[in-house]
């Protein structure tokens, strides 16, 4: 199994050999440093822990620079493997396992929109805009009350609410290019999340 984190840089387009243009979101990923090895003997089920960026000492509780060895990472993750991993702590990964073509599964944090209304978070058509109807155009309508749901709103209920902000894993998406000497992938098409975002790649 093939893993790494990164982070989100912008979306361009790739042109191949024969011409063809890609678009593409591109990444900066790796090196990762393995902090922690779990195995079933020891934990109950196989993993790899990993480090990735840097920051401040001084963000980082007593905890976690003890289980770091004074590591200064930023981002944690882990990734279950389906042997016992061979992996051992402080090995690096970077790049260099992952090539052009390779199909990969893509986890991140989407993008924030904040409280939204039930056209925009929902795609509801609205009210009318015609016979009399004002100002209705982006109302929700009826939210039900009678019936089953016995005089009040259900739970679940489709309304307007915080939006984005969720964890979405894409899979099935390509990889177009690696430039392992810059810590840059190209997978074709988006990944979630705002520029920054950290990004897990699992191959």
């Amino acid at each position: 199994m093939k893993f790494i984190l990164g982070t989100k840089l912008n979306m361009t387009q790739i042109f191949d050999e024969k011409g063809m243009v890609h678009p593409v979101t591109a990444l900066k990923a790796g090196p990762v440093v393995v902090t922690q090895v779990k195995t079933v003997a020891s934990d109950g089920y196989n993993a790899v822990q990993v480090g990735f960026g840097e920051r401040s000492a001084k963000n980082i509780n007593k905890a976690l620079t003890g289980h770091l060895k004074d590591g200064k990472f930023a981002f944690l993750r882990e990734f279950t493997t389906e042997g016992e991993p061979t992996f051992k702590v402080g090995d690096s990964i970077d790049l260099s396992t992952f090539a052009s073509g390779d199909l990969v599964t893509v986890s991140s944090i989407s993008k924030g929109k904040g409280f939204q209304g039930g056209v925009k978070r929902y795609g509801f058509k609205g009210g009318p805009r015609s016979h009399g109807q004002k100002h209705s155009e982006r109302e929700p309508g009826s939210l039900g009350g009678g019936g089953r749901d016995g005089g009040r709103v259900a739970k679940g209920k489709r309304m307007a609410g915080r939006m984005g902000g969720d964890r979405i894993t894409s899979k099935g998406l390509t990889v177009v290019s690696v430039k392992p000497e810059t810590n840059e992938i190209f997978i074709r098409g988006a990944v979630p999340g705002r520029r920054g975002t950290l990004v897990e790649v699992r191959g």
